[in-house]
């Protein structure tokens, strides 16, 4: 696997989010744990199982989950955050207040479900090109409220991650080149507004609009979906004009493309399809 380094954001920031998400599952209040558990508090002690092999992904989360409900719960990582694991197999023990594990169980195990599922389908592609000097990055298509975790996920499965958000990079894609009256105007305007540091990318579909945007001197050009010849033949044009441009791949790569795309020389490949394609990896809680 190429290395990747994966960050998650300080809870200053996750916090607010975890809150919501525990007020959309508690509601009122746990009816269920609050009749059971109103004369008897009590510590307990419970597990995290494994139910299908993957690469396990949101255990830090999780364990802030159910520390925002009672500080005392101790959640203590058996298996290793982004390691391989085996039906069977213990992911987590966790100790402390009863109702805290209860009312914490279900929002904590679909996000680290979640976050599994997509930081395992992640590393499938990226192994399929772990030879080649290509890069797999993700998009940003993800699901509302949970990007800044998906995106972690991908990061744990070996990808890098794209833009977060529309404020990170200047990408001119088909729309605003449609808009602007061509790609060299679309590149002009943003040159002359945007932020000394933030790069330009363009989507180009033609040899020709590789061409235009190497003349307008593009940071990053994007071969989206071209067929492979047409790509072979622009990352040569790129190469030759400009080797400090980098160069991405992009539309309809899958598990049966990808290779023959990295074979073409590109820098990155980008796909929606880690986070978009991915099923959650299925976990249970076991009480002790």
């Amino acid at each position: 696997m190429k290395s990747s380094v994966a960050v998650l954001p300080p809870f200053l920031v996750l916090d607010q989010l975890l809150q919501s998400w525990l007020l959309e599952d508690i509601g009122r209040g746990d009816r269920t744990t609050q009749s059971l558990l109103s004369q008897n508090p009590t510590d307990k002690e419970a597990k995290w199982i494994a139910k299908a092999p993957g690469i396990i992904a949101g255990l830090p989360v999780a364990a802030r989950v159910f520390q925002l409900l009672n500080h005392q719960v101790n959640f203590a990582n058996i298996t290793a955050e982004g390691a391989k694991c085996e039906p069977g197999q213990v992911i987590a023990e966790i100790g402390g207040s009863l109702d805290a594990l209860l009312m914490g169980e279900r929002v904590a195990l679909n996000l680290t479900m979640r976050l599994s599922g997509i930081a395992s389908l992640t590393n499938v592609y990226v192994e399929k090109i772990a030879d080649l000097p290509a890069q797999l990055v993700d998009t940003r298509k993800t699901t509302p409220g949970l990007r800044i975790l998906e995106k972690y996920a991908t990061t744990l499965g070996g990808a890098i991650n794209h833009r977060m958000g529309l404020d990170d990079a200047v990408m001119i894609k088909d729309n605003h080149i449609v808009a602007a009256g061509g790609i060299g105007e679309a590149i002009t305007r943003a040159r002359s507004h945007i932020p000394y540091p933030l790069t330009i990318e363009v989507e180009t579909e033609t040899l020709a609009q590789v061409r235009e945007a190497l003349d307008y001197k593009a940071d990053i050009i994007m071969l989206d979906n071209m067929p492979l010849k047409m790509m072979s033949q622009a990352v040569s044009l790129i190469r030759q004009e400009n080797s400090r441009v980098k160069i991405e791949a992009s539309g309809n790569v899958n598990l049966e493309t990808i290779r023959a795309v990295a074979e073409t020389g590109v820098d990155y490949i980008s796909t929606s399809a880690p986070i978009t394609q991915s099923r959650w990896l299925d976990l249970s809680m076991k009480m002790v």
